[in-house]
């Protein structure tokens, strides 16, 4: 896990044009809150390591962050086949973040 989000961001219909599971993050490198969230996500994606991860810098004029109403950062959103399955914001426990990912992967 880095603290670098991506710039350059999918449209929306990319995102919704995804197959399978995928996990969409929005923050910022700044971000405390997004840092925080960089050690529970890492442990959690240690079990679910195959599932593509997006990460999106957002912020002000940011549509594809519009489109999905995120409001804090970090923003975690579950996708499968492109649709949104689960959100968390601001999460800090593993447990949690892993009990997300098990609805992508049982969806």
């Amino acid at each position: 896990m880095t603290d670098n989000y991506a710039v350059a961001q999918p449209t929306r219909t990319e995102i919704d044009a995804l197959t399978g599971p995928a996990l969409l993050e929005f923050g910022t490198g700044w971000c405390g809150h997004c840092r925080a969230t960089q050690g529970p996500l890492a442990a959690a994606f240690a079990s679910h390591d195959g599932v593509p991860h997006l990460r999106v810098e957002d912020g002000p004029g940011r549509t594809l962050g519009r489109s999905f109403r995120v409001k804090l950062w970090p923003t975690l959103i579950f996708l499968k086949d492109g649709q949104e399955v689960a959100r968390l914001v601001r999460p800090l426990d593993s447990a949690e973040i892993d009990q997300a990912f098990a609805l992508i992967d049982a969806f």
